[in-house]
């Protein structure tokens, strides 16, 4: 891909097999393609002396800032989406004026996957290319794997992935769900609209789905009168082999299937699901991992009647979401689909910008600072806000997948939940 727009109304129908072409783009600004703004008319930015003291890439017309994701290998399937809402959110924030009079440019890196990959272009684009800041990320284990990196040269990170919790840093900005914001209201909810008793865990094997099936089971077995967890396996990232889970869950027969499985193991999990006779418009499955991102990859006719418990759906009615939705389909093709990382990916540049902004400074110790209380009100999601442990508050969502890679939203909380990345009880 040699340019930001070139065949991007190719992006959903050729998702998968674009996955593993994406290279990595040298910095370039974007050039407006959303139609929702007019050319920009630049007010006088104030003095680079001023508002960068610690040597970042920010000159008197532009600033730098990194983009890190796996645009190849098993994990391509889900970020690519977040590649694509963080470029659209940059291509509109020039289109209306940029951050402190400045365009903004990016530097993307691939981090394939692989966390060693990942910390070592995340010290490249802090150590050599001197970015203002990073929006990456997906996995935990990738962001475990970049962390010391941004809190020894001083980096922020914008990480728009729903997690585990317990962490919390200076240098990193969570625009995704910690673990007790996604998985408690969502087991709540199951218990008391489908009669969950019994419950059959099964993830990823790496520490956010490890992590989060540790919650899920206190919740199940110390919150959820008479229910119990009768069965518990994890799979390595990648993998495509489930007939023998899925042989003992049809065995053990549980009331819930609550699943933590990421990446493109997904579309085998599934298709291999069906073709075990498990329908799951009858067999209650829960998900914390599966948007309308991977479900492109499954097919929709071997999710529908599934659910999945996340902060967004592309489905949500509010004009905020409509006119996200449709400056998305305009850069990246009408037949691209929105999933929950993907909208908290488009989140990073906006709270960044508007950070930079309150703070006057790109400096990264200025924004940590002027961080808390950051408010978005244009969020797809809903109003957002960020909190002093620098997450964000945000709703609890369950939808029904549909035939058509949709989802139907079931359960939204009436309010929005405040992050609790370090719950008693839970750890």
């Amino acid at each position: 891909m040699s340019s930001d727009n070139d065949n991007s109304h190719k992006f959903s129908s050729m998702r998968r097999k674009l996955l593993m072409g994406m290279a990595a783009l040298p910095a370039a600004p974007l050039l407006s393609s959303t139609g929702l703004f007019s050319t920009p008319a630049y007010a006088q930015a104030p003095a680079t002396a001023a508002v960068n003291t610690t040597g970042l890439a920010v000159t008197d017309t532009e600033v730098t800032v990194g983009i890190l994701h796996s645009v190849t290998g098993t994990m391509a399937i889900s970020e690519t989406g977040s590649v694509q809402a963080e470029k659209l959110a940059i291509d509109q924030i020039n289109a209306a004026g940029g951050v402190l009079g400045r365009k903004i440019k990016f530097i993307q890196e691939d981090g394939a996957s692989d966390w060693p990959t990942f910390a070592e272009k995340a010290k490249k684009l802090l150590v050599n290319d001197k970015v203002a800041a990073v929006m990456g990320c997906w996995t935990s284990a990738s962001r475990k794997a970049v962390l010391p990196v941004f809190e020894q040269y001083n980096g922020m990170l914008y990480y728009p992935t729903f997690y585990e919790g317990l962490e919390q840093s200076k240098n990193v900005i969570y625009t995704g769900q910690e673990a007790t914001q996604q998985i408690l209201a969502g087991l709540d909810w199951v218990q008391k609209t489908k009669s969950g008793k019994t419950f059959y865990l099964i993830g990823s094997d790496y520490i956010w789905p490890r992590t989060s099936m540790k919650i899920a089971r206190k919740h199940i077995e110390g919150h959820l009168k008479d229910s119990s967890v009768v069965g518990e396996e994890y799979f390595p990232l990648g993998h495509t082999q489930f007939n023998s889970v899925i042989n003992k869950i049809k065995l053990k027969k549980p009331d819930v299937i609550y699943a933590a499985v990421v990446g493109g193991s997904n579309v085998a999990f599934y298709k291999q699901l069906k073709a075990a006779g498990i329908d799951l418009s009858k067999q209650t499955l829960l998900t914390i991992s599966v948007t309308e991102d991977e479900i492109d990859g499954i097919g929709g006719e071997n999710f529908a009647g599934a659910y999945s418990c996340m902060k967004y759906f592309q489905s949500l009615d509010n004009p905020n979401n409509k006119e996200f939705v449709a400056a998305f389909k305009k850069m990246w093709g009408e037949k691209t689909v929105i999933g929950d990382v993907t909208q908290a990916a488009y989140l990073g540049p906006w709270l960044w910008k508007l950070t930079v902004e309150k703070a006057g400074s790109f400096d990264i110790d200025k924004i940590a600072a002027a961080s808390a209380g950051i408010e978005f009100t244009k969020a797809p999601e809903g109003y957002v806000k960020i909190h002093p442990n620098h997450h964000l508050w945000s709703k609890t969502r369950v939808g029904q997948a549909q035939p058509d890679g949709q989802f139907k939203v079931v359960f939204e909380t009436p309010d929005l939940i405040e992050p609790d990345p370090f719950p008693k009880g839970y750890q």
